[in-house]
């Protein structure tokens, strides 16, 4: 039996050179440094990676580096949605030639389907994939994959797990009383980093975290907190990552707060392919000083040289406080105030 999928999966950002092309090198860097911080697994072409911004071509490109440098050290679980189940399958196909451990699939979009047809679409990937499959529901983008039909599919062999990013423990709770007791091996991730530890206490398996793509050890030590019964530390480090999340997701077009923060780390991941305005630049810069002083809090950056202002958790007015900090310490430099 292959090895359960449980642990902390990085939803890998991409990173992109001057021409808008895949940097290869800097994204096969990334990958070695987030095995060497200790995360469990890699995630490419989720939702925080932009696989629908990306070409086939781009997505096949991004798996293949991710198998190459994981090596067996770490499974890779590869997002393989494409735009029908033919040619998702064609896609589990050539990704577990690569080597990938399984393959995580979003029940179809820009389509809302009935129950009945998102059965029959996971049905005929299930029946006909060399490799293991996990289910992805995301009812933000995607048609939702309701509690029955996770119980009906999780009939099926090739059907090893689900990844959850609704964010609802009382969703997560139910779908493990109602699969667990004759699928011991099914698999509950959460895609909702704010609540991995509730996630696991409900006895969720792990999660796949964008925000490990910033803080890997972090989101790796959340984890091991939990398994060891260390609860009361736990939950601190959760309300930490819960106000980082939360600036990343919230403040920022998605999910450029999660590469404003691998950039902290000393990655180079360029220009994202969504436009953005001379305004949203502005804001982009402040926000990241932000977002440079609640990483600081937990010691993994340097904080700026201005210093941080104290925060009230609400990132317009943290922003502002933020700015008049800068200008102040700018206007000392300058002899202008005492």
């Amino acid at each position: 039996m292959a090895e359960r999928l449980q642990g902390i999966f990085t939803p890998m950002l991409v990173p992109l050179d001057e021409r808008d092309r895949i940097h290869e090198a800097e994204l096969r860097r990334f990958i070695r440094w987030l095995i060497e911080k200790g995360v469990h697994g890699l995630y490419p072409n989720g939702s925080t990676g932009e696989f629908t911004r990306l070409t086939v071509e781009e997505r096949r490109l991004i798996v293949r580096i991710t198998c190459e440098e994981a090596a067996g050290r770490v499974p890779v679980l590869a997002g393989a949605a494409e735009a029908n189940a033919r040619e998702t399958i064609a896609a589990c196909e050539l990704y577990h030639s690569y080597g990938a451990r399984a393959v995580a699939i979003v029940s179809p979009i820009y389509y809302r389907l009935s129950p009945e047809s998102v059965y029959m679409y996971f049905r005929e990937i299930a029946l006909h994939s060399p490799v293991d499959v996990t289910l992805y529901n995301i009812p933000l983008f995607a048609s939702p994959i309701d509690l029955n039909t996770i119980r009906r599919l999780s009939e099926l062999e090739r059907i090893v797990g689900i990844k959850d990013s609704s964010g609802d423990v009382a969703f997560m709770m139910r779908m493990i009383a109602a699969i667990g007791p004759h699928r011991p091996d099914f698999t509950f991730l959460t895609g909702w980093d704010c609540v991995l530890v509730p996630m696991m206490l409900a006895g969720a398996d792990g999660g796949t975290n964008a925000a490990s793509n910033v803080v890997p050890e972090l989101m790796r030590k959340l984890y091991d907190l939990v398994r060891a019964g260390q609860l009361e530390e736990a939950m601190r480090l959760q309300f930490r990552i819960l106000e980082l999340f939360d600036l990343m997701l919230n403040s920022f077009e998605f999910p450029d707060g999660f590469r404003a923060g691998a950039e902290m780390r000393g990655f180079q991941f360029g220009r994202g392919r969504q436009p953005q305005s001379a305004s949203q630049k502005a804001d982009r810069a402040s926000l990241k000083r932000v977002l440079q002083c609640l990483l600081a809090d937990t010691g993994i950056v340097e904080p700026p040289e201005s210093g941080c202002a104290v925060r009230a958790g609400e990132a317009a007015h943290d922003r502002i406080e933020q700015v008049v900090i800068e200008v102040m310490e700018t206007l000392r430099r300058r002899g202008m105030l005492e």
